[in-house]
């Protein structure tokens, strides 16, 4: 029982961290602004992991490697210290690190997909009862090279953009049939 409840905690604060190391990466690659409460927050939150690590990692093109980097680091650690709580045999090293390779980052591209996923659904709720919010801006930056594509093949329908909702049953689908669940 004590150890479900660390594992839960261990998966809270790793996927927070994730998340937010994934939204500055995306925010680098998109190159939005950081000038905002949102790119504030990302910034204050990921500084322990990034400013260390860009002395070591160098950025390749648009791709923020030390935002990135940390964060596949976090999953592959969870998925390291998971397989140890839960008992998982330690008897052949060079297989359980090659486990945590892996489920590190699956999970990192679960998060991904979990963190567009959870932008949409924001961006859908602001255009509705805010769309002057602060947050919006960035979070249209967020989805927009998503939903271009989606909306250059299937226009609105008397005036309502499908695209967000045909892009959210995509990565519903992506996620349960690679990821299950």
């Amino acid at each position: 029982m004590l150890i479900q409840v660390f594992i839960y905690l261990l998966q809270t604060v790793v996927g927070f961290f994730t998340m937010m190391l994934l939204v500055r990466t995306v925010m680098r690659w998109m190159r939005i602004s950081f000038i905002n409460q949102v790119g504030q927050f990302v910034l204050a939150t990921t500084n322990w992991a990034v400013l260390p690590a860009q002395r070591i990692l160098p950025t390749i093109g648009k791709l923020d490697t030390s935002a990135l980097v940390p964060a596949w680091l976090l999953q592959v650690l969870q998925a390291l210290l998971v397989s140890v709580l839960m008992g998982y045999s330690l008897a052949n090293p060079a297989a359980v690190a090659v486990r945590a390779l892996i489920a590190g980052s699956m999970a990192l591209i679960s998060s991904a997909l979990y963190l567009l996923l959870f932008a949409l659904i924001l961006t859908a709720i602001i255009s509705w009862v805010n769309p002057y919010s602060p947050i919006a801006p960035t979070l249209n930056q967020l989805t927009r090279p998503f939903l271009d594509p989606i909306r250059k093949v299937i226009p609105p329908v008397a005036n309502v953009d499908l695209s967000p909702m045909i892009l959210m049953v995509f990565i519903w689908g992506l996620l349960l049939f690679v990821f299950g669940g």
